[in-house]
């Protein structure tokens, strides 16, 4: 914010947007003002600016008739545009000062942290904000729920610790089947073809071994 502080006043750094238009016929001044902790936001009210609103008409009536006003209107609309860039910065300013009055009922200085928070984020008996002085009933649920969580996770942990000491590590894994390419998850056989998985497929007859791809036993000649 531009100009001098006036006593009392808060200042809002990072967490305000300028929604402040200067010309045409919406030409006003408004900020939108944010929660530090909880990013809830307040607009101040809007204050219009009644030189860019006039220049939004000059520049409408200019367009409409620009054959009646001509090269005059055009150096009117012009000289207009000058005084509400001179002005803009110093009414802004203003605008400014009374949108920070009007926030300081709906804004709280944190006295550890120096953030700005709204009243739901704010403990007014100890002057700190929530992040600083956390709600102790809010505190207490959420370590409950920590500590819930931590013994059913490492109680988990054990159990498939127990189960994977149980698990054959020694049979081969096929990922995907050789058959139809679907995924096996590292079962015994294809969920989606029903294919033998694991090694080579046995001979009916002979029980020899046999190769993938094999339409007949090598072994005896007993088709696949």
């Amino acid at each position: 914010m531009n100009g001098q502080n006036s006593p009392g006043e808060i200042y809002f750094s990072n967490n305000y947007h300028d929604l402040c238009q200067q010309y045409g016929t919406g030409a006003g001044f408004q900020f939108e003002f944010g929660c530090s902790r909880c990013h809830d936001t307040w607009r101040s009210a809007f204050q219009p600016y009644a030189s860019g609103r006039v220049s939004g008409w000059l520049d409408k009536a200019v367009g409409s008739a620009w054959g009646a006003l001509g090269r005059a209107g055009s150096e009117a609309s012009a000289a207009l545009d000058g005084l509400v860039g001179a002005n803009w910065g110093p009414a802004k300013d203003a605008a400014f000062r009374r949108a920070i009055a009007d926030a300081q009922g709906h804004f709280n200085r944190c006295a550890r942290c120096t953030s700005y928070v709204c009243e739901r984020c704010f403990s007014p008996a100890q002057g700190l904000c929530h992040g600083c002085a956390p709600d102790t009933a809010a505190e207490v649920a959420a370590a409950q729920q920590r500590g819930l969580n931590d013994v059913a996770t490492s109680r988990a942990y054990d159990l498939g610790g127990s189960q994977g000491a149980q698990y054959n590590l020694d049979r081969p894994f096929q990922l995907v089947c050789p058959q139809c390419h679907a995924e096996t998850h590292g079962a015994n056989f294809c969920p989606a073809c029903g294919h033998k998985l694991g090694g080579q497929d046995a001979c009916v007859s002979c029980r020899g071994e046999l190769p993938q791809g094999a339409a007949f036993c090598p072994q005896c000649g007993t088709r696949r």
